[in-house]
């Protein structure tokens, strides 16, 4: 189990060493939120969000940077076409073993709600209390596939490198990590909409309702497949990353959401 009262530190999950942060105390009955960054995201790219949605919602908040982002040992590349699916079966069942918590709430960005939703349907694993899932994909768009070809361009370019080296240890390979996968022909086939079938924890969907990275068929596949209980939240003035368009508002939702769990919690008789 990790000491989160550190603040920050490395572990090692699948061989790699992953940098990770935390912010707030544990505490009886309340579930570790976990972060789950997007494809070009790692722990400081998150900002202020996680200490001001500990501080909302009494939860404590872990992040990490998965292998190849941030400050964390690089990644095998090229990724895979299901690179989500791997890091969702294979990676993520550790990192929530490391953390030793007795609940979570998974709270993914982009690439990181996919890979939330697809442990969620893929993983048994009583732990998950609730999803949070901002700017989820499920499906390529034509949109998506638009725009990732467009942020190819930028890269090359412009200083986009520069900027991600103040956030990433080697910023081209997180970049083409990412972008090659995306741009890949095969992946234009990609669709792991099914897990949503698998999914028995009540979600909070969140997205722009301006996302230029997706439409809003991605949560409306959520609202429409999900057996358990969905709550949506399109926001206008809202583009990819809700997180800091519309952060009040995000906080807010994520917060009352996590209380209606430990209302829930609270009330289940004691051994069910």
């Amino acid at each position: 189990m990790l000491d989160l009262a550190t603040g920050r530190g490395v572990f090692d999950i699948a061989g790699k060493q992953l940098e990770w942060a935390a912010w707030g105390a544990r505490a009886p009955g309340r579930p570790v939120i976990v972060l789950l960054h997007e494809g070009l995201g790692c722990v400081a790219l998150w900002r202020d969000f996680p200490e001001r949605l500990a501080e909302a919602s009494g939860c404590p908040v872990f992040a990490y940077s998965r292998a190849g982002y941030g400050q964390s040992d690089p990644a095998d590349r090229p990724f895979p076409v299901d690179y989500m699916t791997r890091h969702a079966v294979d990676v993520l069942p550790d990192v929530l073993n490391a953390i030793g918590a007795d609940s979570y709430v998974l709270m993914g960005h982009s690439d990181g709600a996919t890979i939330a939703a697809e442990y969620a349907g893929r993983v048994e694993d009583f732990r998950v209390r609730g999803l949070v899932l901002m700017a989820p994909h499920f499906f390529t768009e034509p949109l998506g596939l638009a725009e990732i070809a467009r942020a190819a361009e930028v890269f090359a370019t412009t200083d986009l490198a520069a900027k991600m080296a103040r956030y990433h240890r080697d910023p081209r390979a997180t970049f083409a990590g990412w972008n090659d996968a995306w741009l890949n022909p095969a992946f234009k086939a990609w669709n792991v909409a099914d897990v949503i079938d698998y999914i028995r924890v009540p979600a909070l969907v969140i997205q722009g309702r301006e996302d230029q990275y997706g439409t809003l068929a991605q949560v409306h596949e959520v609202e429409t497949r999900s057996y358990a209980p969905v709550d949506l939240l399109v926001l206008d003035d809202c583009r990819h990353a809700p997180q800091f368009d519309q952060p009040q508002a995000v906080l807010d939702a994520v917060a009352e959401f996590c209380a209606r769990l430990i209302r829930i919690e609270a009330a289940q008789p004691e051994g069910l």
